[in-house]
């Protein structure tokens, strides 16, 4: 009976107690989403002047952050930096991750979820929405397929289905012409996100040709910022990843040249604001600046979230030493939510009038509400359970495993370098 027993002996350990919060997060997500679904969006704060929010903010964020993928991946397939592979692999299932959290999103906000397939159906090429919807459509489908060899490499998956799992292995073949497809479509709708604020006359403040190049600008820091960021963690929390340092302090200091870059368009996409006086666009700004998100703009989004990690970046000290590296990272991942934030909603807060003799500008106000946090919680818990299974049973980040497709196209061996897992 004792033997028995042991058998169904089980060891509560940190890692299942992280499981059980997330779980927890995920099915008040669950009960909020049914509640959004029966009962419509009049139980969120999101209404006509505002209807974009908190979920948005998310889906956009999401997006941005999973740029790593299409980066990393032109890098390895395209510019033949193969010593790079094992970092484009950590990015391309955040990429999955990310995009499908983005659809988690889109499916609470959209209102009529059950009619999502129209866009796929009924084309508008005239409609920068229709094409950022089919741009995520297609490379979330990319991904999905970069991803296939990850999961065919998993030991419990070979084990289980040897066969299957070979040829899932073998869709590895078709990496080059994934990577060329996945960089179009990605460029595409980062780049579009930002046109679709941008073609909105209505909304002073948006409407600009500099949202695009902002957008983009924005998700090429983010992206490998949060690769590296969550490679890091991973390996000073999990025994199953395994880093080389060397590798993530070169793209450290791409990040930190692409933070100047990034930084210094959003400096001239503000500053031009204050050439002339245009209705709601300078009222606009001045929200921005100095009322209700100044606190989000100037702290969150340019001190912590750009100087800060400017200066940590560009000093080598500073950068070698991993601590300080990662909180570089983490406070770039920040700045660009704040920069989502703060982007998305600054457009609304701002509402013109255009009665007769009346171009004036007046303001709304827009906070949450509870159920929209515990489902956009529930979004975020959902991310971070997929990335920590993925860590323990699909070893994303391990930078000791090569791809071998790839040393046998380069008939070339590269010694890998690792770093201890609790070095700083």
């Amino acid at each position: 009976m004792s033997t028995t027993l042991s058998r169904f002996k089980f060891r509560f350990t940190a890692f299942h107690l992280w499981l059980l919060f997330l779980s927890t997060l995920m099915v008040g997500g669950v009960v909020a989403g049914a509640i959004v679904f029966t009962q419509g969006l009049h139980v969120t704060n999101l209404n006509d002047l505002v209807p974009w929010g908190l979920w948005i903010t998310i889906d956009l964020s999401s997006i941005a952050l999973s740029a790593g993928a299409f980066l990393l991946c032109a890098a390895v397939y395209l510019l033949g930096l193969k010593k790079y592979q094992p970092l484009a692999r950590t990015a391309t299932f955040i990429g999955l991750i990310g995009y499908s959290m983005a659809v988690l999103c889109l499916m609470l906000d959209i209102g009529r979820p059950d009619r999502f397939w129209h866009a796929l159906v009924y084309w508008n090429p005239h409609s920068l929405l229709w094409e950022v919807t089919m741009c995520v459509t297609l490379y979330f489908s990319v991904l999905s397929l970069e991803t296939l060899p990850i999961l065919g490499s998993a030991d419990f998956f070979q084990t289980r289905w040897p066969n299957l799992a070979k040829k899932l292995q073998g869709i590895h073949r078709f990496a080059p012409y994934l990577a060329v497809a996945g960089l179009g479509l990605s460029m595409l709708h980062q780049s579009s996100l930002g046109a679709l604020y941008g073609i909105l006359k209505a909304k002073p403040i948006w409407y600009s040709p500099g949202l695009s190049v902002l957008f983009m600008a924005s998700a090429v820091v983010g992206g490998p910022a949060l690769t590296v960021l969550a490679s890091m963690l991973s390996a000073r929390i999990s025994p199953k990843a395994i880093i080389n340092d060397e590798l993530l302090e070169n793209v450290s200091k791409f990040i930190a040249w692409a933070m100047v870059v990034y930084l210094y368009f959003r400096f001239w996409d503000a500053l031009s604001v204050t050439y002339t006086y245009v209705p709601g666009r300078n009222e606009g700004l001045a929200m921005l600046t100095q009322n209700s998100l100044s606190f989000n703009f100037w702290v969150g989004e340019i001190f912590l979230g750009g100087v800060v990690p400017l200066i940590l970046l560009h000093t080598a000290r500073f950068r070698k030493h991993q601590i300080l590296r990662m909180v570089a990272m983490a406070l770039i991942v920040g700045g660009i939510v704040a920069y989502r934030w703060d982007t998305n909603l600054v457009g609304q807060l701002v509402v013109l009038s255009y009665l007769p003799q009346e171009i004036t500008a007046r303001y709304t106000s827009y906070f949450p509400s509870l159920i929209e946090f515990v489902a956009g919680a529930a979004i975020v818990a959902y991310g971070m359970l997929a990335f920590t299974l993925g860590v323990k049973y699909l070893n994303i980040v391990r930078h000791d495993l090569g791809d071998h497709h790839a040393e046998e196209a380069s008939h070339a061996e590269e010694e890998v370098v690792l770093a201890p897992a609790t070095g700083d």
